[in-house]
């Protein structure tokens, strides 16, 4: 295996990316006022944001599995298709979903004919996204007046740029890369996300951007990607809404110059750690920037007899909205952590569980054997009273874990929730 050294950069990490991110009034129209293109930016959070690669990628890519499915997801989709997982670049924008609206398809398309005029590449190259409000037109007007400036303001330094500009209700923009080894090569991965609410994954979970200069193949890469999500992003839960339009996607260049990676070859082991390494620290990232939330919660279930019911258990405690409540209260009732183990959908006997508390501030165990037991309610306080706690399950069953990502849910999650559109 390779060490991973931890680097800055983000999406622009790797080598032969650029980006950028300007406002340009999206939420402002949709409330009626139409922006001339002099709008003054001052003050104003950047709104949506352009990613470049200097040469044409593989691409792989993971989608909401939810029914209804945001425009930007479909056409993106089909892009892929149709240039058989290759694309150049990324038009994304917050404030408006462009879901469950009538021509929300021709709009994402406009937006990616508009991108690739502007960079001389074929639309069909081109991955577009949105995040915000669903149900409400996207106005192409502002869209068509900032493709313009982004193309003008790339960078291979844009990256906190364009990071700011997919937030939506996020308190904090998220980035994370790495740098690394393979096949004597210096290699990198880095990407931004975005997310605060409505996360409950299935089969991705936000808005994710991530870029490689390794030399991979479209399948070994999409291998890597889709068995990642499943023991990062899918083990993600802030209130237990599934978005309509979640992606991940990842992009390599191949400008590292390292022999073409492909499946089942230490070299794909490597890749595929190194990208965990960044796609779990994006997780731990929007688990702790859930709206509202006060403290970051992860639950590790570990001795179980596989990992899928590791996952199932760790997930199950951590999107149960009575063990987020507890954990906003700091109640250290390991009552709702037991029944939310209980009602996971895997057979094992709940008779062997042991439950732990554990922070900055030590450990208590509250569970033996599946009852709860005596401990001090005044040390599990004051382990729950730090802004990262962990609950540790064991079901002594077997040698597997794995680990699930949450926060706790508080008032101010109504509050933000309650007037989202405004």
């Amino acid at each position: 295996m390779s060490d991973f050294k931890v680097i800055g950069g983000g999406v622009c990490a790797a080598k032969g990316f650029k980006a950028s991110g300007v406002y340009c009034g999206i939420k402002q129209t949709m409330n009626g006022n139409i922006p001339d293109g002099n709008d003054s930016p001052l003050g104003k959070k950047n709104d949506i944001a352009m990613v470049m690669a200097d040469v044409v990628c593989n691409t792989a890519g993971v989608y909401t599995s939810n029914k209804v499915k945001g425009a930007p997801v479909i056409v993106t989709k089909e892009n892929l298709a149709k240039t058989g997982g290759r694309a150049r670049a990324v038009i994304v924008n917050s404030g408006n979903a462009n879901t469950a609206v009538a021509g929300g398809e021709d709009v994402a398309r406009e937006m990616c004919r508009l991108t690739g005029e502007a960079l001389g590449i074929a639309p069909e190259e081109v991955i577009v996204a949105s995040t915000g409000v669903i149900g409400q037109v996207l106005p192409i007007a502002p869209i068509e007046q900032a493709v313009p400036r982004l193309r003008e303001g790339l960078s291979y330094e844009g990256n906190e740029a364009a990071a700011t500009a997919i937030m939506t209700t996020d308190t904090v923009k998220k980035e994370f890369a790495v740098e690394f080894e393979i096949g004597g090569k210096v290699c990198r991965i880095g990407g931004m996300a975005k997310g605060s609410g409505m996360i409950h994954p299935n089969m991705a979970t936000t808005l994710n951007f991530i870029t490689t200069d390794c030399n991979i193949s479209v399948s070994a890469l999409q291998a890597a990607l889709s068995e990642t999500v499943k023991i990062t992003y899918n083990c993600l839960c802030v209130d237990g809404d599934q978005s309509t339009n979640d992606m991940c996607m990842v992009m390599a260049n191949g400008l590292a110059g390292n022999d073409e990676i492909t499946e089942n070859s230490e070299e794909y082991d490597i890749f595929k750690s190194a990208l965990y390494e960044v796609m779990a620290n994006l997780t731990r990232m929007l688990a702790k920037d859930g709206e509202g939330a006060t403290r970051l919660i992860t639950c590790i279930c570990g001795s179980a007899p596989s990992v899928d019911i590791a996952i199932a258990a760790a997930k199950s405690v951590i999107r149960s909205p009575l063990v987020k409540c507890a954990m906003f209260g700091a109640d250290a009732n390991c009552g709702r952590i037991l029944c939310a183990i209980g009602y996971t959908e895997e057979d094992f006997d709940i008779s062997h569980v042991d439950i732990y508390y554990s922070s900055a501030k030590g450990k208590i165990k509250v569970c033996e054997d599946g009852v709860c037991i005596p401990f001090s309610e005044e040390i599990a306080k004051e382990i729950l009273l730090e802004d990262e706690v962990d609950l540790l399950i064991d079901l002594n069953t077997g040698d597997k874990s794995a680990a699930a990502w949450g926060c706790d849910m508080t008032y101010d999650y109504v509050k933000i929730n309650g007037d989202y559109r405004s």
